[in-house]
């Protein structure tokens, strides 16, 4: 079909980045399978079968390009896609084409191959999670001290910092890169398992020597750059791995909707601001606005990839036996989706973080208009101290707080310190009502708490992700 005459998925065209679009693009996935091809021939060989060094070396020299053309002409035909890229890359590698698959299922190449690009992915969303947490870390350390109003159930509460408020969102996506990184840590290859994972056609291949069935095995899953491949297999590697993954990235999902969804109520309170270009336009028709677009983009997203898991659960549990084949078509979308979601996510998130806009002028006068309410308990505290009677002095305090409530409800100056001033019950401390007010007294240990949270969680996020950029040669800012 022409240009724009057939469906485009935003996530590719809109949201992603270019670097996870390609790792699961149709080229990525062929040329992997390409590889593993190599792979199998290379090991095959030097465990003693009948494959020449000649026959290697032209399968490497063919991995690219790939002849498309000649693959959709024998899918056609075979309704087979790895079968016609068997073809597909013999017709290229001539010399090699009796020796492609040997002893291999489909499963071979597509099951390892997706491993090898969920991996990938995995290391890509790692690092941009770690870019996040990195990012709200210097939003916690410039406003570590800056008080702002805690709010409990929406409802004014103690006040925190906006430090501390930051550092609970990096909070949470650090977890999210724990986990994403035990996902990482923990993910095999399928290896070379044949057609029900019995290793029967590689077992015939080398005369029953098991022993050079299972040195192909860890050849093989080495090459592939795993430390490890499944211990047992049927057809397929256990889709409980693919479930496991869109769990992780469902939490990501979780941590960045609360994020976008607070900096949302901020914004409406006039207090913080996510970035805002001077040419941006808020709406068609009140020019006058700044509505957050990439926060709500944010939730957006994030609402469709917390859907994804329950999909890979259903995947995964209605696998009967050893295989079937209901799992292909439904992962050749949920898979890549989902990574790409949480990329495009991912990618909002840092940017958000990275330009926050602070109004500490608003945050104040916030603060201010509650914090009559909020000091009455050190007020109450210190009038008892001077000998009055708790209880007595309570109901004075919630009469005057209730009529002072009912002012603010009308629109009016919120008036409660002179009230408290001008009752005799007060005298005693009534010198120290101003004090009373300063913000500072509210925090608690809020601007330590960050400092050690940065400290204990964050520097070493960056010092990893650091290192890892430098060695892999990959821009990732943390």
């Amino acid at each position: 079909m022409p240009a724009r005459d057939a469906y485009e998925n935003p996530l590719v065209t809109r949201y992603a980045s270019e670097q996870m679009a390609a790792l699961f693009s149709p080229r990525h996935r062929v040329r992997t399978w390409r590889r593993l091809w190599v792979m199998l021939a290379e090991a095959q060989r030097a465990l003693g079968l009948p494959i020449s060094a000649a026959q290697v070396q032209d399968l490497k020299r063919h991995v690219e390009p790939i002849n498309w053309a000649a693959a959709r002409r024998r899918e056609r035909e075979v309704r087979h896609d790895v079968m016609a890229h068997v073809h597909a890359f013999g017709l290229q590698a001539k010399k090699a084409a009796g020796i492609i698959h040997l002893g291999a299922t489909s499963c071979f190449v597509t099951d390892n191959a997706d491993l090898m690009i969920l991996r990938d992915a995995l290391e890509m969303t790692a690092a941009k999670t770690a870019a996040v947490v990195a990012r709200l870390g210097d939003v916690a350390r410039r406003h570590r001290g800056l008080p702002i109003l805690g709010l409990t159930h929406l409802q004014p509460a103690q006040p925190t910092t906006l430090g501390k408020r930051a550092s609970l969102w990096a909070q949470d996506f650090l977890l999210d890169l724990r986990e994403l990184e035990t996902r990482l840590e923990r993910l095999p290859a399928r290896g070379v398992k044949g057609t029900t994972g019995t290793q029967a056609s590689f077992l015939a291949l080398f005369d029953g020597d098991a022993r050079k069935v299972d040195r192909l095995e860890r050849m093989v899953t080495r090459k592939m750059g795993f430390a490890r491949a499944v211990p047992v297999s049927g057809q397929t590697y256990t889709r409980k791995l693919d479930s496991q993954m869109l769990a992780a990235l469902a939490g990501l999902a979780e941590s960045a909707h609360k994020f976008a969804t607070d900096l949302r109520l901020l914004a409406h309170r006039r207090e913080v601001e996510e970035p805002f270009g001077k040419a941006q336009i808020g709406s068609s028709a009140m020019a006058y606005k700044r509505n957050p677009m990439r926060s709500e983009r944010i939730c957006a997203l994030s609402r469709f990839l917390a859907t994804l898991p329950a999909n890979a659960y259903m995947t995964h549990a209605t696998q009967w036996m050893e295989r079937t084949l209901d799992d292909s078509a439904n992962r050749r979308i949920v898979l890549p989706q989902a990574f790409l979601c949480a990329d495009a996510v991912l990618e909002l998130c840092a940017d958000v973080a990275g330009g926050l806009t602070v109004h500490p002028k608003v945050i104040a006068r916030n603060l201010a208009a509650e914090l009559p309410f909020l000091a009455t308990e050190d007020l109450l505290m210190a009038a008892v101290r001077a000998g009055g009677d708790r209880q007595q002095l309570h109901e004075r305090i919630r009469r005057h707080a209730r009529a002072a409530g009912e002012r603010v409800r009308q629109g009016q100056d919120n008036d409660l310190l002179d009230r408290l001033r001008a009752d005799p019950a007060f005298g005693a401390v009534a010198g120290e009502l101003d004090a009373l007010l300063d913000p500072a007294r509210y925090i608690g240990r809020a601007p330590g708490q960050v400092d050690r949270f940065l400290r204990e969680e964050v520097a070493p996020v960056r010092r990893r992700y650091a290192r890892r950029a430098r060695r892999v040669g990959a821009a990732v800012r943390v």
